[in-house]
């Protein structure tokens, strides 16, 4: 059944369907005060995108207050305003199959066209190359990249021993401070490696990366 109408309103024609000219006008404002609060919305995630403006940066601050800044070449990533106009729903995890020092070499190199946004040493120093709020070229897959927080591991993927104690804690903690900044569940569907990335030819972190120790470290960090 449905709801009967204000008693004696009468519609067009007089066919009683209870709705008001007021109740119009009213409907009418309140549609167009959500437009605009949508078109200011958008305005906001997108004003970056327009010539000669640029989001502000303060040189040298990192997302992450155990970390060191060092800059990545800007042609290894995309200049964006995250998580306003692309949401950060994954942490990828990298090895560099070399040295920190030579990982944060090429990074640094505008023709090696790609970089993450951290780097992690064996001793559990962390690296900062590029701000969260921009897009790394580190997934080999556009959509992962606008997605996704990168991590770099000095190491190899086969070379276990690689793996320290102190970097294991280090990544953890890390992972777990952008998760708890974007909501993103701690789960192996949201910490992938970047082998699990769609269409990528990479195998890393390769199958000695001890993922159970990993995401045990994870979830204690995140609780901490």
């Amino acid at each position: 059944m449905g709801t009967k109408g204000t008693a004696g309103a009468k519609g067009p024609a007089g066919t009683g369907s209870g709705i008001s000219r007021r109740s119009v006008l009213i409907g009418g404002a309140v549609t167009a005060a959500g437009t605009a609060a949508l078109a200011r919305d958008q305005l906001k995630r997108a004003w970056w995108r327009l010539p000669g403006v640029e989001k502000p940066r303060t040189p040298g601050a990192v997302d992450y207050a155990r970390a060191q800044w060092t800059a990545a070449s800007e042609a290894n990533w995309r200049r964006a305003d995250r998580p306003d106009d692309y949401g950060i729903d994954r942490v990828v995890i990298h090895v560099t199959q070399g040295s920190f020092s030579s990982a944060v070499r090429v990074f640094q190199d505008p023709g090696h066209g790609a970089a993450a946004h951290y780097v992690v040493r064996k001793d559990g120093h962390v690296t900062q190359m590029i701000r969260e709020l921009d897009v790394a070229f580190h997934a080999g897959n556009r959509s992962y990249n606008e997605r996704s927080v990168g991590i770099e591991h000095e190491g190899f993927v086969d070379r276990p021993q690689g793996f320290t104690p102190a970097m294991y804690a280090a990544s953890a903690r890390l992972t777990a401070a952008i998760c708890g900044r974007y909501g993103i569940p701690v789960d192996r569907e949201h910490i992938i490696g970047h082998v699990e990335v769609p269409g990528t030819d990479h195998t890393d972190p390769g199958r000695h990366w001890d993922w159970n120790r990993y995401m045990k470290l994870v979830r204690a960090a995140s609780t901490a």
